[in-house]
């Protein structure tokens, strides 16, 4: 308890110090932007493991100090080994997902991104990995997915590429991204965003890059990326359609007998029952999930054909003449 309020009291005076200014006139000033950033972590870290908006919020804004001092990019990778750089975003990361005030969550997201911008290119490939691993939270994840795509557009315009997000270890990468955690099983509609992300990271892949180039290495784990993402989602799209086109016409079907008697239905949608819903609501949301369903598919299509056109071209190059599948 007493370690606990000397930590506390140290968070609270670096606090008052960086971010209120008070007394950094007598602070050195030869100490590095990096080093302060350092010096803070420990105390942004105590800030945001307490629940009370109005403690947690000064970390954010002892973090938000640091990190304006400090040029982007070049945040070492190795203050990824202090474990406070990666207890912090991943801190951030529950303050964006379970905050109940929206100012507080969306400079939340802020701070991650601007951690992000500030880190070298091993660094955010790093703390990339980190949060796939451990988000656990679909919008957290297309969050991620976005940057990441935003690092191979920088990495394929530069000469040379950057090994990080091209080649070998951006296939690394794709592997915690192109992928459905239970197959053909996974629960398409409460992941419909991270999906639809991946489909369009795949899709921007395939477009970039073209297979006798090959700098990301798409084409040499063409056959992987079929086999772990894009066949089950055939089969999952398959089995959650049809899924929901037998409850639209269960639904409909009792609908009168429901309207007749006033009861009200639940349905369960995400993995979530929505209990006392009433008939015409319940089909509407069924109708929502079939809609989402259609969009990932159509997507899917694209991405498909723009493969097969791809290695089309790629072989009419070597005078070879293939038709894509029918």
């Amino acid at each position: 308890e007493e370690g606990k309020q000397l930590a506390d009291s140290m968070a609270s005076l670096a606090y008052l110090v960086f971010v209120q200014g008070i007394s950094i006139d007598q602070l050195p000033m030869v100490l590095s932007p990096s080093y302060l950033l350092q010096f803070n972590m420990g105390h942004i870290e105590v800030f945001l493991q307490r629940t009370e908006e109005s403690i947690f919020s000064k970390g954010l804004d002892l973090l938000e100090n640091g990190l304006l001092r400090i040029e982007d990019n070049s945040l070492l990778h190795q203050y990824l080994e202090i474990k406070s750089f990666l207890t912090v975003p991943q801190g951030l990361v529950k303050v964006m997902t379970l905050c109940p005030i929206e100012t507080l969550r969306k400079k939340s997201l802020a701070m991650l991104q601007l951690y992000i911008n500030k880190l070298d290119s091993q660094g955010k490939y790093t703390l990339f990995r980190c949060l796939l691993n451990t988000s656990n939270h679909s919008g957290v994840e297309v969050f991620i997915i976005q940057n990441i795509k935003n690092q191979i557009d920088m990495s394929l315009k530069r000469t040379p590429n950057n090994k990080w997000f091209t080649g070998p270890q951006l296939i690394s990468l794709l592997d915690l991204v192109l992928f459905l955690p239970e197959g053909a099983e996974t629960d398409l509609l409460q992941n419909s965003d991270r999906i639809m992300a991946s489909l369009n990271l795949l899709r921007y892949l395939v477009i970039k890059d073209n297979e006798n180039d090959n700098q990301t290495g798409l084409w040499t784990e063409l056959g992987k990326i079929q086999n772990n993402f894009l066949k089950p989602l055939h089969t999952g799209l398959n089995m959650s359609k049809a899924h929901y086109e037998a409850e639209i016409k269960n639904s409909q079907e009792n609908s009168q007998e429901v309207q007749n008697s006033k009861d009200l239905c639940s349905v369960t949608v995400g993995g979530e029952e929505i209990p006392n819903m009433p008939p015409e609501m319940q089909l509407k949301v069924l109708h929502s999930a079939l809609f989402t369903f259609d969009l990932i598919e159509s997507v899917l299509a694209r991405v498909e054909e723009l493969i097969e056109i791809k290695q089309s071209l790629a072989l009419r190059k070597y005078g070879i003449n293939w038709q894509p599948h029918l």
